[in-house]
């Protein structure tokens, strides 16, 4: 059996190490698969059995929370995740052409992520933003009232 190790880490001793500050508690599930999502990027099967095992609960509700909060992956993302709000307010205020600038400028859909795994492109129903939008989020960056020839600027800042 191997060991899923990224950036130096261990995934069998990060868990081990996130129960011992958390708990086992099923309301620390949360925090500790954030933890584990922003370590390695994602939540692999490897992570979710293992805290299946320490946390004593059944695989298939750690899958559950790990693929209904948009915040967690249980796929690898690139190094930078871009959610943009595809609510009628961003829309209403130009979002389509900004959407259509960033799948160009990317080369990628929602959902998917650039070849050489630098960008992930998702779409969220909103970001609580509607007032500057259209908006998106890179990583934690927020940026608001975009217009699509400022798409290419904005990503030049993640060189």
């Amino acid at each position: 059996m191997s060991v899923e190790v990224k950036n130096g880490l261990d995934i069998k001793k990060t868990i081990r190490e996130l129960i011992k500050q958390h708990g086992t508690e099923r309301a620390e599930l949360i925090p500790i698969m954030q933890k584990i999502n922003a370590a390695f990027g994602y939540i692999s099967s490897e992570a979710i059995e293992e805290l299946a095992i320490l946390m004593n609960l059944p695989t298939n509700q750690i899958f559950t929370v790990a693929t209904f909060y948009r915040m967690l992956s249980t796929e690898p993302r690139g190094k930078h995740v871009i959610q943009f709000c595809e609510s009628a307010p961003c829309h209403v205020a130009g979002g389509r052409q900004v959407w259509l600038a960033l799948q160009e400028a990317l080369g990628i859909k929602s959902g998917q992520t650039s070849q050489d795994n630098k960008w992930t492109l998702l779409t969220t129903s909103c970001l609580g933003a509607c007032g500057i939008g259209p908006v998106l989020v890179i990583d934690q960056d927020i940026y608001g009232n975009v217009q699509p020839q400022q798409v290419k600027n904005i990503l030049s800042r993640y060189e």
